[in-house]
């Protein structure tokens, strides 16, 4: 599991060094749209606290705030209006094309593409 480094892109947004186009934020979670689109609807979804990946997320963070992620990611696509088919994606680890080492969930509906 890849440390946590506190200058990816993603804590840089938190940190507002980095504009994104927010979709929603709350006291927990922060939601903003991918820049490189892979679907028409593409949306990133993140916790505010510090974790790598996923396996550092449900391993490490409390099962309160692991559920609470969960149906927010759920609420959020509700909102986007893609609760009727939507695909959510998180890579854990470069083997598999994880790029941004803070945890991360994609949504992605209506594809353009099937490279996902």
């Amino acid at each position: 599991m890849k440390k946590y480094d506190s200058n990816n892109v993603f804590a840089k947004i938190l940190k507002g060094e980095i504009p994104c186009k927010k979709f929603y934020e709350d006291e927990d979670t922060l939601c903003f749209e991918d820049v490189k689109k892979d679907a028409i609807v593409h949306l990133l979804v993140i916790p505010k606290q510090k974790y790598s990946c996923y396996e550092d997320f449900v391993t490490n963070a409390d099962g309160a705030y692991i559920a609470k992620f969960f149906k927010t990611v759920a609420m959020i696509a509700k909102n986007a209006g893609v609760e009727e088919g939507y695909r959510l994606i998180t890579n854990n680890g470069s083997n598999v094309g994880q790029t941004v080492f803070h945890f991360h969930v994609h949504i992605l509906a209506g594809l353009k593409t099937n490279k996902l």
